[in-house]
């Protein structure tokens, strides 16, 4: 692909994630992204055919960074529910603060809106989980009655749930003190020898310096809102 074409996609897919982020799949239109985006629709329709398959290009934008949010989990020395830890914290991270991540999240939850088969990254999450589950297991870490599969599955659904509701839940707490108060609960239910506060510690030491969503995500939405040029009203927010 060309430079030139590999800049004006990353436009538009960028644009198109802010506008799912505001205002969902159905409530976005090509205008709505040509207009945000300062491309003409004829540009938006050459790179991608229609509004659902670029709203698949964003979500399959945000799932292919999970390989390397997931390299924590190949990394040796590292007790495997301290690396379950440090793996939440860089998913939020990314749920939280990135515009690609919060859009595909967003067309995920109203995948039945479109068309087409929304790619999941749910399965590899479980999966991971539940080797790391697994390894815990048998250095006599987890809990007697903790199943890695089962608890697995459990786990991430707590996890996407807990990452979607946050911004919702009244109070100023940012994403990462919520999910450590998160992971506080769960981790006295499944260590051995319960101690949530070290096992957290020692998590946070690994991970590097993260920006709360709280002000970043707000000051990002601000200067986003700055840039682009006002939408016009009454337009029809067709596909």
């Amino acid at each position: 692909m060309q430079d030139r074409a590999r800049v004006t996609r990353k436009v538009l897919l960028e644009s198109a994630a802010h506008l799912f982020v505001e205002r969902g799949y159905a409530g976005t239109s090509v205008n709505d992204i040509s207009d945000h985006s300062g491309k003409t629709s004829g540009a938006i329709y050459f790179h991608y055919s229609s509004k659902e398959k670029l709203a698949l290009a964003v979500v399959r934008e945000q799932f292919a960074t999970w390989p390397q949010l997931a390299a924590v989990y190949a990394a040796p020395g590292v007790p495997p529910l301290e690396k379950l830890v440090v793996l939440s914290f860089r998913v939020a991270q990314s749920l939280s603060e990135d515009v690609l991540a919060r859009a595909g999240a967003r067309l995920w939850a109203e995948r039945r809106a479109i068309e087409a088969p929304v790619p999941t990254p749910f399965g590899a999450w479980a999966l991971a989980c539940a080797r790391l589950l697994a390894q815990a297991r048998t250095r006599g870490e987890l809990a007697e009655g903790v199943e890695p599969s089962a608890t697995a599955v459990a786990l991430v659904c707590g996890f996407f749930g807990h990452c979607t509701l946050t911004d919702e839940m009244p109070g100023r707490r940012g994403w990462t003190e919520r999910l450590e108060q998160w992971w506080r609960l769960v981790l006295a239910s499944l260590q051995a020898e319960p101690d949530p506060a070290g096992l957290l510690a020692r998590a946070r030491a690994r991970i590097p310096a993260q920006t709360d969503a709280s002000s970043a995500d707000a000051l990002s939405r601000q200067a986003a809102a700055e840039r682009r040029p006002a939408v016009g009203h009454g337009m029809t927010k067709g596909r």
